[in-house]
């Protein structure tokens, strides 16, 4: 239910409309479907609450496995709760618990969602024997009072790390089955010490799971207390590494035991751990190497990216599915691109990097593609920009599992539509390439499609200027996909004007009667 709030969706109300009501809704139309489904999700929210109180027909709270705060502090912050929708909110016995910003003007005070929140979180949790996880804005000292309370909590999904300090011997006596830690951040000059200080006070060998979304300072302390829990710690997700932290990554080195691996340079000025860290850098290598149970890795932005996956997928221990390496330099990526081939096993791929039009840097890419025949997702970004109609055939017909596929490229035309149709499985195809489709080209392309390319999106991106497509034309290959597969076409033209060599446009015209001629 929280995913198609009306609140989380920022008022989006299409997921409760009639075709008809999609079409043309008026503005009063509109903000009346908008206050009717605030409404809604207040009384929801209001129930489950009551319900922990015991004041409801049957006792909802006790069957909660879930409970994401942030939605209701989403709620209660929206600009439509107020009135109506906040009186009956609050009404009874709730008012006590409603606080208000402070301010001088009584018409600009509102409701403190935060505080609230964590105020109607006393409520629901001391109800809540059954819950499992727990989401959202969570102050310290309410985190502190809950615990005790949830026997059964094996995941925190906290937006400030901070609310942590001093959890750690709570959850030790209280939650033996916690395993599972989500931060968005935490940025207090402590960070490092306090967090270390945690994962040395839950139970060892416990946590199997860490992620960290954005902005936190953790560094060599916190990397080294994980090796606390090396022996079951299997997923590591860190999206803000900090340059104390990419200074000493090396002190992973204990944890072996991981199948999913994100790292993320979070540094202005990439960390050159290669040249001006080179002992940190081998010890990394080493570390990652050992890894042999890693399925995914992610690396991004980070300067000596391709050099550390080149090492993993030399590894013959390791047979990886899922690899995403974002900021390199095709001139720079010569061995990573050809260790690639290593990896037969991989079926999602993505790279974003910087491409080169001299050398062997795309040869030695598309070698290497061709022998990942069990590749069913495939993101090129930029690293293809001179992708020909022969490579892009080539890959089509080498990889024969696609489902989805996205790549650059210069100068693409009707040439690649045979190979690309006999993608049986394919759902999605962006072309972000510089391309000179004709509308019958498309078509033909469409009307090739078999039941498993059911659903299939479409999407041109990067459409040459004199190759546009008139409205009648684009309007025909939309219906043809939607009738045909149930899909979707769209169309978009580049941005400014390139110049090719050799033919300068396209051959298709349609003429009064809607038919495309040549």
């Amino acid at each position: 239910m929280h995913d198609v709030s009306p609140v989380t969706n920022r008022g989006s109300s299409d997921a409760d409309m009639s075709a008809p009501e999609r079409a043309k809704p008026t503005y009063k139309t509109r903000l009346s479907q908008e206050e009717v489904m605030i409404f809604r999700w207040a009384q929801l929210w209001r129930t489950i609450i009551l319900s922990a109180t015991g004041r409801t027909l049957f006792p909802y709270a006790r069957y909660i496995r879930t409970l994401n705060l942030g939605d209701l502090e989403e709620l209660l912050g929206d600009a439509r709760f107020k009135d109506r929708v906040s009186a009956m909110f609050f009404e009874g016995e709730l008012k006590k618990y409603k606080i208000q910003t402070s301010g001088t003007d009584k018409m600009l005070t509102r409701v403190d969602a935060g505080s609230t929140s964590n105020n109607l979180g006393d409520i629901i949790v001391t109800s809540t024997p059954m819950l499992e996880e727990l989401s959202g804005k969570v102050e310290n000292d309410a985190l502190l009072r809950w615990i005790p309370k949830l026997p059964r909590l094996r995941l925190l999904n906290l937006w400030y790390g901070g609310a942590l300090v001093g959890a750690g011997p709570l959850l030790r006596q209280h939650c033996p089955a916690f395993k599972t830690i989500s931060l968005w951040g935490w940025g207090h000059e402590e960070a490092d010490s306090k967090f270390a200080d945690f994962l040395n006070e839950i139970t060892p060998q416990t946590l199997e799971s860490l992620e960290i979304f954005s902005y936190a300072l953790f560094g060599a302390e916190t990397l080294l207390a994980l090796s606390c829990h090396r022996e079951a710690l299997t997923e590591l997700k860190l999206d803000f590494v900090n340059v104390f932290a990419m200074q000493s990554l090396n002190l992973l080195a204990g944890c072996t035991n991981l199948t999913t691996l994100l790292l993320t340079d979070g540094t202005s000025l990439q960390v050159d751990l290669k040249n001006e860290y080179h002992d940190v850098f081998l010890e990394t290598i080493a570390w990652l190497r050992s890894c042999k149970k890693l399925q995914s890795v992610t690396l991004r932005n980070f300067r000596d990216g391709q050099d550390l996956i080149a090492q993993i997928l030399l590894e013959n221990d390791i047979h990886l599915t899922n690899l995403e390496l974002k900021g390199y330099y095709m001139a720079d990526a010569l061995a990573f691109h050809q260790a690639l081939s290593n990896q037969p096993s991989l079926q999602e791929l993505h790279l974003k990097g910087d491409s080169d039009e001299v050398g062997d840097g795309v040869a030695t890419l598309v070698e290497s593609l061709c022998q990942l025949t069990n590749l069913t997702t495939l993101r090129l970004q930029n690293i293809s920009d001179y992708f020909t109609d022969e490579v892009i055939g080539r890959l089509a017909r080498s990889l024969p599992k696609l489902e989805e596929w996205y790549t650059s490229g210069w100068g693409v035309t009707d040439a690649i539509w045979p190979d690309v149709a006999k993608l049986k499985s394919l759902r999605r195809l962006d072309m972000a390439a510089l391309s000179r489709f004709t509308a019958n080209g498309i078509l033909d392309f469409v009307l090739n499609l078999g039941p498993n390319n059911k659903g299939l999106v479409l999407a041109i991106m990067m459409a040459d200027v004199d190759c546009d497509l008139h409205e009648h034309e684009q309007n025909m290959i939309r219906e043809t996909i939607a009738s045909r597969v149930e899909g979707r076409f769209e169309f978009q033209l580049q941005r400014g004007k390139m110049l090719y060599e050799g033919d300068d446009f396209c051959g298709d015209t349609i003429d009064r009667s809607g038919r495309i001629r040549v």
